[in-house]
């Protein structure tokens, strides 16, 4: 890390703090200190009182704050950071994933997955009421529907309504069984136009083949019984634990207004009832900056129904509710090809589709921009992107607000676009661990998108060369939340295939401040996490390696020895 500001000026700043400092309850020294401040160099030590950072600096001066009750704990010349932050995690979701039939993106031959679909049957974990599910399905299977068909739609599943959902939750497979329980047939096929059609999967007699795509996903998934308030609070537990072990202190929930596979209204809590219960009992060990999904075409009396939603859970501890999250598109690989792309895709010289109408998004971002609320948008395809900035950017018209609005995901994002990131304040949200040259990179998108648009799949050094921030995401449970695993892809792009546009790598540094201060600022909450500066509070993470100097490939493995939230202990590695 070369620092950018002399050493002599950031000691005179450290001094200046502890001028006012008259103790620390917990010193921590002997450490390379990154501090996620820009222009800071590497420091030594870090005190502690009553939660918050009261001094960073040299041992010497640190650890001159000490009294008799002080404790001292020797880091041995490991790296402290700030707790990591993720700005995009179904974290609920992800908890619930431990716990039920899940392939996590693996493929199996079709007579293992079969055999492990009995397994799951029999232990209860694929079981939902009525209905078998198996979540984390990898995409690469859509283009063995004849088989799935002939395997799951006769013998001994021929009456057992069946769900494969996809990884991507856009996308699933479901048998005649559970397609006749959803009312999916020929007459509905039929009933619909546009891109509609696409959402459900069919022959040419106009019969489901099974292949379901968000809407037509949705209308399955709403059949599933819904977990119980006890089983979100077990997941939350489980998961929350997770990501401490990670070094998450602090995450964006992107649909904290949904329970998990259910529909979402402007009434829904979702998940909310689940994070008050564990700040209540004061388990909550992270921060949760949870969003209201909106209904991609909702108008400003919309918002005013959800803010009766964000009113009964003001003042609760450890949580925010900043603001919205909107859905501009789908995904882009093949064959749901649902993301808005600016040129057809080549096989079908379709375009996706833009879930909102880009007159009335502007609408709606103004309205919650004037409310003081951020928007955050998925967007996959360059269409999707493009209108999601100009969206954004009547409100910049309308006001200089400072509300760090956000985008994420971005897959595709023409050139044009790269420029408009930093004068309109848009947080780019990415998940670089998507970086890959895979077959989901290579296979299922190079072959039907436009040369330009595969070459600017997840842009992250263009973004950042024109002055775009950049925040680090997992989208967990769709991929792992393993920030050092995303690292490592941003840095190296390199996957079974070979490199996904080596000139899109960034460098770690750039990284590690997308997972603290800037991931911080992507939830409002820049002001009180993501650095370690004295007010604001302790969420630090010990590391196994030193991950200035070791070689990029051994980043992915880095292991996280202890985590502390608000100065205390919440997770510890059992060597």
């Amino acid at each position: 890390m070369k620092p950018i500001v002399s050493l002599a000026l950031s000691v005179a700043l450290a001094f200046s703090s502890m001028e006012t400092m008259a103790a620390a309850d917990l010193i921590l020294h002997n450490a390379k200190v990154y501090t996620a401040e820009p222009g800071q160099p590497l420091q030594q030590a870090v005190a502690i009182e009553n939660g918050k950072i009261v001094a960073v600096g040299s041992d010497a001066e640190v650890l001159s704050l000490k009294q008799a009750d002080t404790r001292l704990l020797d880091l041995g010349g490991k790296v402290l950071m700030p707790g990591f932050i993720d700005s995009h995690a179904h974290v609920v979701k992800g908890g619930l994933q431990m716990h039920q039939a899940n392939l996590n993106g693996e493929e199996l031959p079709l007579d293992e997955l079969e055999q492990r679909l009995r397994q799951w049957r029999e232990d209860g974990k694929a079981k939902r009421g009525d209905f078998l599910v198996v979540g984390g399905v990898p995409t690469s299977y859509w283009d063995q529907l004849d088989a799935f068909e002939q395997r799951f739609n006769a013998g001994e599943w021929a009456d057992t309504p069946i769900l494969f959902a996809g990884w991507d939750y856009h996308t699933g497979w479901a048998n005649r069984a559970m397609l006749e329980r959803a009312g999916i047939d020929a007459a509905r096929v039929k009933s619909l136009k546009g891109e509609e059609l696409a959402t459900i999967g069919h022959h040419e007699n106009g019969q489901p083949n099974g292949f379901l795509v968000d809407a037509g996903l949705y209308a399955a998934q709403e059949l599933i019984p819904l977990p119980s308030q006890a089983e979100l609070l077990t997941a939350a537990r489980d998961a929350l634990h997770y990501y401490n072990s990670l070094g998450i202190t602090a995450w964006m929930d992107p649909l904290a207004n949904e329970i998990p596979g259910g529909p979402i209204d402007n009434s829904s809590v979702g998940v909310l009832p689940t994070y008050k219960a564990m700040a209540d009992s004061g388990e909550l060990s992270a921060h949760v900056a949870a969003l209201l999904m909106a209904d991609s075409k909702a108008t400003s009396r919309d918002l005013d129904e959800l803010d009766k939603v964000r009113r009964q859970f003001q003042d609760v501890p450890n949580l925010t509710l900043p603001g919205i999250k909107v859905f501009a598109d789908g995904v882009a690989e093949h064959p749901a090809q649902s993301a808005a792309m600016l040129e057809p895709y080549k096989n079908s010289r379709k375009s996706g589709e833009l879930l909102f109408d880009p007159v009335r998004f502007g609408e709606l971002v103004n309205a919650a921009d004037a409310r003081g609320w951020l928007v955050h948008v998925h967007a996959i395809g360059d269409r999707a992107v493009r209108e999601s900035l100009n969206g954004i950017e009547q409100a910049r018209t309308a006001r200089n607000s400072g509300i760090p609005h956000s985008i994420t995901h971005l897959q595709m994002v023409n050139p044009k676009e790269f420029a408009r990131f930093k004068p309109l304040d848009v947080i780019a949200s990415m998940q670089l661990y998507w970086a890959s040259a895979d077959e989901l990179s290579v296979d299922l998108v190079q072959p039907y998108v436009s040369a330009m648009a595969f070459q600017y799949q997840y842009p992250a050094r263009s973004l950042l060369k024109n002055g775009a921030t950049i925040a680090g995401a997992s989208d967990w449970p769709i991929t792992t939340p393993e920030p050092w695993k995303a690292i490592y892809q941003a840095i190296s792009r390199k996957g079974p295939k070979g490199v996904l546009n080596a000139t899109e790598e960034i460098d770690r540094e750039t990284m590690f401040q997308a997972y603290t201060l800037n991931a911080a600022r992507a939830m409002r909450l820049d002001d009180r996490i993501g650095s370690l500066k004295p007010g604001k509070q302790a969420d630090l993470i010990l590391l196994d390696r030193d991950v200035f100097q070791v070689e990029p490939e051994a980043l992915r493995d880095t292991q996280v020895l202890k985590t502390w939230f608000a100065g205390r202990d919440v997770y510890t590695r059992n060597r």
